[in-house]
């Protein structure tokens, strides 16, 4: 009998470590670990690789890898494509980090606000909703229809293609297009 019940026990346990495996989300063909920070899950994407190169060239990895909680709207390839040629190049050269560091930091907000948050933010504010990025400008949120939509201070518009990739010290949402501060 004695045996019965630690064999039940085992299996019971086993059960519930099982159950509590972790919730992923794949973004660029990997799965994105919500207990790894925003840079080990960034480094797999392989629809990031250019956003993990300009973190590198601006050294912010190590800010990235910290306890946060950080909030990235997270540029795709595909969206670093739109820019104008040669702009990402020229970009992570050495000479130009103050302005590649300024422009990635306003793909940032310091907290952790998934789209539930954003999206009361958003209904808190009639339409709109204003946050302050680490680099100190302004993004605005906003509806258009089922979309989340980012307008940069220069006008431009992103729309977010992946929400809610939790991370363990924060969350990243892919976007679709560059976000520029003024």
């Amino acid at each position: 009998m004695r045996k019965l019940v630690v064999m039940f026990c085992a299996m019971a346990i086993s059960t519930m470590v099982l159950g509590q495996k972790e919730k992923t989300v794949e973004v660029g063909g990997a799965a994105m670990y919500p207990s790894k920070n925003i840079i080990e899950n960034a480094v797999n994407s392989k629809d990031h690789t250019t956003l993990v190169t300009a973190v590198k060239a601006a050294d912010l990895v190590s800010t990235l890898q910290s306890d946060g909680p950080f909030t990235v709207f997270a540029p795709s390839n595909a969206a670093f494509d739109k820019l104008p040629e040669g702009t990402v190049s020229t970009l992570v050269k050495p000479e130009n980090k103050t302005t590649l560091t300024k422009i990635l930091t306003y793909h940032v907000v310091a907290g952790n606000f998934d789209s539930k948050a954003i999206k009361k933010a958003i209904d808190e504010g009639k339409g709109m909703a204003t946050f302050t990025t680490v680099a100190g400008g302004k993004i605005t949120a906003k509806m258009q229809g089922k979309d989340l939509i980012l307008v940069d201070e220069k006008g431009g518009k992103s729309v977010v293609t992946i929400k809610d990739v939790y991370q363990s010290n924060g969350v990243i949402h892919v976007i679709d297009s560059v976000v520029m501060p003024n």
